[in-house]
């Protein structure tokens, strides 16, 4: 029977590292320590919202040089505090001995090439439904602004390869999230709550364009790029000052 490798399939627990691997790698200091509790709320979230099932999808927080990230395999509510797994900026594990997401490849890629502290990737089924049926979100709401523009779709890719990581970093140029064709999302932010923010945003949006595009006999109004840019000036004085 073939290996079941683990949270792209949604199944089976995490590998564990070769002997010695303890002894190979640190402990998490306090930042990181927080950072993981974080870390593992945010992914009982998205299954808890209904982002994900089971282990489908992935989350992770960078501290410093250190990115933390859920392991392949392991169910989120089982996921304790000696559980932090994390890989430095080149993949290579530097805490725990959990074997780290599959979908590391497409996490460091955002890491390297933009300003993210945070990622999050879901199979959120809205947005699965719209990355098979269009090449771009629709601008059906203002709300694509937060995310930098129309929300774009990567092509098809394997999960955890670096083709998809390549993809989804064309699709990500300009934007801080992006939908993985017959796949999901990937969103990110300077914090863990802006990441998961703009992916519960995303969905919604694609859920809206769905919505309205099932009315029979009838096609949703869109925004202009004009508006979009509008809005986009209006959204960086919105909020609190102080």
């Amino acid at each position: 029977m073939a290996e079941q490798r683990g949270d792209e399939r949604g199944t089976g627990d995490a590998r564990q590292a070769g002997p010695g691997a303890e002894e190979r790698r640190g402990s998490a200091h306090p930042e990181e320590a927080r950072a993981w509790e974080d870390l593992v709320a945010t992914a009982r979230r998205t299954v808890a919202d209904g982002l994900v099932v089971g282990t489908s999808g992935n989350v992770s927080v960078r501290v410093g040089d250190t990115v933390l990230v859920t392991p392949s395999g392991v169910p989120y509510d089982r996921l304790a505090p000696d559980d932090v797994t994390g890989v430095d900026l080149d993949g290579r594990q530097v805490l725990g001995t959990l074997v780290p997401t599959s979908e590391l490849p497409m996490h460091l890629a955002v890491y390297r090439t933009t300003g993210a502290m945070a990622v999050v990737h879901t199979h959120a089924v809205h947005a699965t439904a719209v990355s098979t049926l269009v090449s771009e979100l629709p601008l059906i709401h203002y709300m694509a602004a937060a995310l930098g523009g129309p929300v774009r779709v990567a092509p098809y890719a394997t999960y955890g390869t670096d083709e998809l990581a390549e993809n989804m970093l064309r699709a990500l140029a300009g934007r801080s999230g992006c939908l993985l064709q017959n796949h999901g999302t990937v969103t990110y932010g300077g914090t863990l709550a802006q990441a998961y923010d703009r992916t519960a945003q995303l969905e919604w949006m694609c859920r809206l364009w769905l919505t309205a595009s099932s009315v029979p006999g009838l096609t949703p109004g869109l925004l202009s790029r004009e508006q979009l840019t509008e809005v986009e000036e209006r959204l960086r004085g919105y909020g609190q000052r102080g």
